[in-house]
């Protein structure tokens, strides 16, 4: 496995100068924002697919510091009923596969999308709860007419263009379980896959070892995102895991984003390198730096030095003791 980020968190930096902070911080990959919530500071998507020129030239900038672009990443909200929104992420990602067609770049990562709850809803509406059994009736109908449609044109879309969809597993979408990805797979195809970010699965109750396993049997993790998530009991016993206090209230919030290593110990981390090795898992682990209580600089550094002492990177040996 090879260790990247996510480089929406140098989005000041330049994009010449964002490749050297990362080199220089030891990895090998980028993971690229191309619009919608993460921006495209280092992605000019229309004035790439104009140009060959300007394509050979951005790769290049890429390849001869040794880095490979693990990922392009434009989380939207392609069935979103704001009408104006769901056409920018639609276009957006259409785009982004485009150009992750024409660079080589195998993943495209985003989000599945929330409807409303009717036709002429103004807002997404996220059931979670199947009772009363309107909540359930809204979930259904959001699946089978906004959902599974879109992603069986869009999944074929990128098998044509033999780009994986990297779906990110996150609250507030309509999939962000395992069992979610993969009911959706199974009535698409098989370009969509996980964006597997174990921060979301925590503050789920999910154990990520064991999702490492359900998917990577299906080989359905396409990508995966390195952030940790601290879980105060003291605020969930107040506020429930459905905490919905603004992210910057870190003293009551039930829960936080950190970085790897500062929610849950190295040693399940480690686990979750080794479940990825053992089920088939051999690309890039991307880090994503969301911690309210580090600056950029030292979450990204603390990251980058917990991810090094686990991650497994070559090859493994033949079992000589054998």
């Amino acid at each position: 496995m090879k260790l990247g980020v996510f480089t929406v968190l140098f989005s000041d930096q330049s994009f010449e100068r964002m490749l050297d902070t990362v080199k220089e911080a030891g990895l090998h990959a980028v993971e690229i924002g191309t619009g919608c919530y993460p921006g495209n500071a280092h992605c000019d998507l229309d004035a790439l697919l104009a140009s060959e020129e300007a394509r050979k030239e951005y790769i290049k900038k890429v390849e001869e510091r040794g880095l490979t672009i693990s990922a392009f990443s434009c989380h939207g909200n392609p069935i979103s009923p704001e009408k104006s929104f769901a056409e920018e992420s639609h276009d957006t990602l259409l785009k982004t596969i485009k150009l992750a067609s024409l660079l080589n770049v195998p993943v495209v990562n985003c989000f599945s999308g929330t409807a409303g709850d009717h036709e002429e809803a103004k807002y997404p509406n996220w059931p979670v709860t199947p009772w009363p059994n309107e909540y359930g009736d809204v979930l259904k109908w959001q699946w089978e007419e906004k959902l599974i449609p879109y992603w069986k044109e869009v999944g074929k879309f990128a098998k044509e263009h033999n780009v994986k969809i990297g779906l990110e597993l996150h609250g507030g979408f309509l999939v962000h379980t395992p069992y979610t990805l993969l009911k959706l797979r199974e009535e698409t195809c098989d370009a969509i896959g996980a964006n597997l970010d174990p921060s979301h699965l925590w503050w789920q109750g999910i154990d990520p070892v064991a999702a490492i396993k359900i998917l990577a049997k299906e080989n359905a993790i396409h990508h995966f995102h390195a952030k940790d998530t601290y879980i105060d009991q003291d605020n969930v016993n107040m506020y429930g895991l459905t905490d919905m206090q603004p992210y910057g209230d870190v003293q009551t919030r039930a829960w936080s984003f950190r970085s790897v290593g500062c929610g849950h110990g190295l040693k399940e981390w480690s686990d979750m390198m080794s479940a990825l090795r053992t089920y088939g898992y051999d690309y890039v682990v991307s880090i994503e730096h969301e911690d309210p209580i580090m600056s950029i600089e030292e979450g990204f550094k603390r990251a980058v030095t917990n991810l090094q002492s686990v991650l497994i990177e070559d090859s493994p040996s033949q079992m000589w003791w054998v």
